[in-house]
Parts: C-alpha cells; structure tokens; sequence
C-alpha cells in the first residue's frame, strides 16, 4: 500500500477528511501524550507531518520532534512544512517503521538523551502495516523508562454512527488499513497510567500510556 500513498502524496492532505474527520484524533492524542517542554519525540509513520504542528506546540522551542516514514513523497510534503514554518526543532527520517534500526534515530538526538526519547506517538499509520508489532518494538526500544507512548487510529464506527461503515470501509479499502488490527491495545496491555477515549462514533481510538 505504500505505493498509493505515494501516488496520492500531493492530494492526500485534501482527500483525507482531516479536517472534518480526523483531526480531531491528532490533537486528543498529543494532548493524552502530556509532552513537557524540552521532550523528545518520535513521531512513526509522520506521511506529511500532519502531526507536527501539534508535536511541536507541545515540546516547545527546546524540545526535538522526529519524523519518521518509508514515503520519500510524504516526506518532501513534511520537509516543505517544516521548512515553511521554520521549525528548526523537527528531524525528518526515510526509513520503514517496522524495519529501521533504532541507532538510526538515536544519531538524531540531544546528546543528553542517552540515545532515547521522552515519548513515542503514531497516528493512522500503524493499521496500515502488514504487521505492525516489529513497529511497536522499535517504538519501545527508543522509548526512556518510564515515558509516553500514543497511539491513534481506527476501528468500525459504533452505536448509531455504524450507519456510516461503508463509508469506513471504503476508506479503509482505499488507504490500506486494516480496520481490525487495533494497535492500540498494547498500549493497555504493557502501560500503566492508561488513557483510552475515542471520537467520532468511536470510529477513532486515541490510548496513550506510560510504559515503564
């Protein structure tokens, strides 16, 4: 499925119900994150770097946001972002969430770091990986004792908004992601200090956790 997005790169920030659907997630998701000024933050599976706004806010002007995606399309949306709104605290990274080597990010780091980041964060991406625990693991590997790790993404509408799941399934068919693998869930399984709520007729589920 990489190669539709691809293909889409330059539409997919208009095509993708971000603002009347999805943005809603992004932002409950960075704010269950709680970053404190001056953290580090990977941000897997960033496609345009619709989360960076928000992850920058959030880590303030002495905190390091770091991107990462497989995407060289997606990514040269993110870098024009990153350089439009002169965001020198963003790193951006080419390289395929469920393979890279976490060394890679940590050459990205503060010194101080310790070649670990304060917080981990992946929204609607990681139901679009074949099998999205190897990406799981490097986001743990990288993540500090005791730090923040959200996750955002997308299940069938519930209740009364189920009206709507053929559009979510469409959507779904379209973009690649499956519906029913719910990364959220080892974030409840392995965190503590676990935040759960959801948007949007529950379509979105927003979990952030600390992992000890």
């Amino acid at each position: 499925m990489v190669n539709v997005y691809e293909a889409a790169a330059k539409f997919y920030d208009a095509l993708s119900g971000e603002r009347c659907v999805y943005r809603a997630g992004r932002e409950l998701g960075v704010a269950l994150l709680a970053l404190r000024a001056g953290d580090t933050v990977l941000d897997l599976g960033c496609g345009t770097g619709l989360n960076l706004a928000l992850l920058v806010d959030a880590a303030g002007p002495s905190g390091t946001v770091i991107g990462l995606d497989r995407s060289p399309e997606m990514l040269e949306i993110a870098r024009r972002r990153v350089e439009a709104n002169g965001w020198t605290s963003v790193r951006l990274i080419k390289a395929d969430a469920t393979t890279f080597n976490p060394s890679v990010v940590a050459k990205e780091l503060p010194a101080a770091s310790g070649g670990h980041v304060d917080a981990v964060f992946s929204s609607y991406a990681m139901s679009v990986f074949d099998d999205w625990h190897p990406a799981w693991d490097r986001m743990r590997a990288l993540l500090s004792p005791g730090g923040r790790a959200g996750i955002v993404d997308m299940q069938l509408p519930v209740g009364r908004a189920r009206v709507f799941s053929p559009l979510v399934r469409l959507a779904a068919a379209v973009g690649g992601a499956d519906l029913a693998a719910w990364p959220w869930t080892v974030l409840e399984r392995e965190g503590v200090q676990v935040q759960h709520e959801s948007v949007r007729g529950g379509h979105i589920q927003v979990v952030a956790a600390t992992i000890p």
